[in-house]
């Protein structure tokens, strides 16, 4: 696997990581832990140093996994987790990013893990209520303590990131980027790329539905996100099926997957993008990795750009109230 730099504070991870949250969070059913821990293993032997969890996902529980799979790798691995939200009786509140609530999540979170620092720390979202720079300020506190190495900010905005960066270098923004979710190429990716800063794109093969192999007039079940998402519904993925046809007849040219165009397409827009495709299956874990190989001549990438530009996508990404209240 080749390695990628996030940042220019010394990150350095596989160009390719894996999104641990749908192992115990937002997609269910959930696999049983012992198969998830051999699905993190085998990341690991394909060359994966990568791993993202957050102290929400469960919430505690994708933590827990995270930290009890890696632990005979800690010296062979990065891994990100998150701060940002009020954690009451087991459900996420809202945001918070109080200092004080931030030092207890942190706390939590060298527990679960198992570890005595967290390699990328990232605010889970930004909040409204506490100034950015604070933030900031109390993760600067947190690395000179030893208690974190790096700083990351997930789907903060361009005046949010400059501010944080003042205060505390950033490392690397978490936001959702893939061929049908792109609100980010205007202002956002500019910013960060002006900025130095890493680029880790999640969801960037949409939910499951770039990849082409979603059963038509799927039915989610109870505790999947896409359940909900407006993109999901039976409407929007008859109408969104063009995108697929445009990606599929890029891999049918190049005698590929369409998740590994999908992938290409995110590792192809500058060296320091690191997608985390989440996976619960070994041979799709396999599959996505493979991305890497696969290149396109600036006339493809043109290409597929123009293409998949040209297709309307139908439906939010997700619920007003989920915007407002995650965004995951």
């Amino acid at each position: 696997m080749q390695k990628r730099k996030l940042g220019n504070q010394g990150l350095e991870v596989s160009a390719i990581g894996l999104g641990c949250m749908g192992m115990s969070f937002s997609y269910a059913p959930f696999p049983p832990e012992s198969v998830s821990i051999d699905l993190i293993h085998k990341a690991v032997e394909e060359g994966i140093t990568f791993f993202d969890t957050a102290e929400v996902y469960g919430p505690y529980t994708n933590e827990e996994l995270v930290g009890k799979a890696l632990k005979p790798f800690r010296n062979q691995v990065q891994i990100a987790t998150k701060f940002g939200f009020r954690i009451q009786d087991g459900k996420m509140m809202g945001v918070d990013s109080r200092p004080e609530t931030i030092r207890k999540a942190v706390e939590g979170s060298l527990k679960r893990l198992n570890v005595e620092c967290i390699d990328l720390l990232y605010q889970h979202r930004v909040d409204p209520n506490i100034p950015i720079e604070e933030v900031a300020g109390t993760v600067k506190d947190l690395i000179k303590e030893g208690k974190a190495k790096y700083f990351g900010l997930s789907e903060a905005g361009a005046a949010s990131i400059r501010k944080a960066h003042v205060e505390q270098s950033v490392s690397a923004l978490q936001s959702e980027f893939s061929l049908w979710t792109r609100q980010h190429e205007s202002e956002i990716i500019p910013t960060i790329e002006e900025l130095g800063i890493g680029f880790v794109p999640f969801s960037p093969l949409g939910k499951g539905f770039l990849t082409g192999t979603m059963e038509k007039n799927r039915k989610f079940e109870s505790g999947d996100i896409r359940g909900v998402i407006p993109r999901f519904t039976q409407e929007a993925q008859m109408a969104n099926q063009a995108l697929i046809d445009v990606i599929a007849n890029f891999a049918q040219m190049k005698s590929v997957t369409n998740a590994q165009i999908a992938l290409a397409w995110v590792l192809a827009r500058n060296p320091m993008t690191v997608p985390i495709p989440g996976t619960t299956k070994i041979h799709r874990l396999i599959e996505n990795n493979r991305a890497i190989n696969i290149t396109f001549t600036p006339q493809e990438l043109a290409e597929l750009n123009t293409a998949s530009k040209e297709v309307k996508i139908i439906g939010a990404r997700y619920t007003e109230a989920q915007e407002k209240a995650t965004g995951l």
